[in-house]
């Protein structure tokens, strides 16, 4: 198995953070009334895409009846409705309808992360959470070696200040930051950091994220490739 394989088969046996592992399976088990007849994933959400990818994306958590009923990144909820129409029209998917592993979904030249891999109560984990999961962040950027990273939200954005040491630098949709080099990093050139608001209905409902303010997100990853 290739390291990323690896990776994402010890993500998905990780039982480290107990209240994580109680929610996650209780909400698998109780589910929400429009899926009580789907067979929930239920477990750590391991990343996915393009092995290859010089895009790496990292959001905030797997979404209790989205990611933890799928199994799979943004796949069968509203923020993965808001997210993969604008990376299909980024080109970055091949569709963009996101419902199921099985639904012939392929990422180009992008990978999907999380800061966390469990669906947390109330959607936020703890920070002992997020720091006994950002090894595996680490080691995705360690194998991917990403040029260009995309933060979902201001809690991805922090995780990754953490990762790479650094400090002083403000989270605001649409900003870009260089990455210095790092013990996980091999390439000479400096990558770089994108600030987006996150998906989520409480953003996209509202008007904080809108279309053209998401697209111009994608267009910015492109052109730093």
């Amino acid at each position: 198995m290739n390291p990323l394989g690896s990776l994402n088969q010890e993500i998905i046996e990780c039982r480290k953070c107990p209240r994580l592992v109680a929610w996650r399976e209780e909400v698998a088990r109780v589910k929400r009334k429009a899926y009580k007849d789907a067979e929930y994933w239920g477990k750590p959400v391991p990343g996915f895409g393009d092995a290859q990818a010089r895009v790496l994306v990292v959001g905030l958590a797997p979404g209790a009846h989205g990611s933890n009923r799928t199994g799979r990144q943004f796949t069968g909820d509203a923020s993965g409705g808001f997210l993969f129409p604008a990376l299909h029209r980024a080109e970055f998917a091949n569709q963009p309808q996101a419902e199921s592993k099985s639904d012939g979904l392929i990422l180009r030249d992008l990978y999907i992360s999380a800061s966390a891999r469990c669906a947390p109560p109330d959607n936020k984990p703890t920070p002992a959470e997020l720091n006994t999961c950002q090894p595996y962040l680490e080691r995705e950027i360690q194998i991917i070696q990403p040029k260009v990273i995309v933060c979902l939200g201001k809690i991805a954005f922090d995780r990754i200040l953490k990762i790479f040491a650094l400090r002083n630098l403000k989270f605001a949709h649409g900003e870009i930051y260089s990455l210095p080099s790092s013990s996980l990093t091999r390439s000479v050139h400096p990558s770089s950091l994108i600030c987006s608001y996150h998906p989520s209905q409480q953003n996209t409902l509202t008007g904080k994220l809108t279309v053209e303010m998401f697209d111009d997100i994608w267009k910015k990853a492109k052109s730093l490739l």
